[in-house]
């Protein structure tokens, strides 16, 4: 056993093609300007459902503390994609600038 080689295996591979080559920032205009929609798209999503989180809580006073911790926790998940969105436009716009 000794003499066998043993291998790792990793979740993520590396590329060879990528690491010298020069950058594409037309590419990377578009990943960048792609994930800072689905970073909106997150936050109008958890927005939604914080604001109907809200509602069931006035609704349904039995169960309230539930509904307003989901509430809590839909709208920082709101705030953190907004942040995202953020991160992601001024990449966009950093690539941008190389083109």
């Amino acid at each position: 056993m000794a003499e066998e080689e043993q291998h790792h295996h990793h979740f993520f591979h590396h590329k060879k093609d990528q690491e010298d080559g020069p950058v594409d920032y037309c590419k990377e205009e578009k990943k960048h300007k792609n994930l800072e929609l689905l970073g909106e798209l997150g936050a109008v999503a958890a927005g939604a459902y914080a604001l109907h989180e809200k509602h069931q809580a006035k609704k349904d006073p039995e169960n309230a503390h539930k509904h307003k911790i989901a509430e809590e926790v839909a709208a920082t998940f709101a705030v953190g994609s907004g942040g995202f969105a953020f991160h992601e436009h001024h990449e966009k716009k950093e690539a941008k600038e190389h083109i």
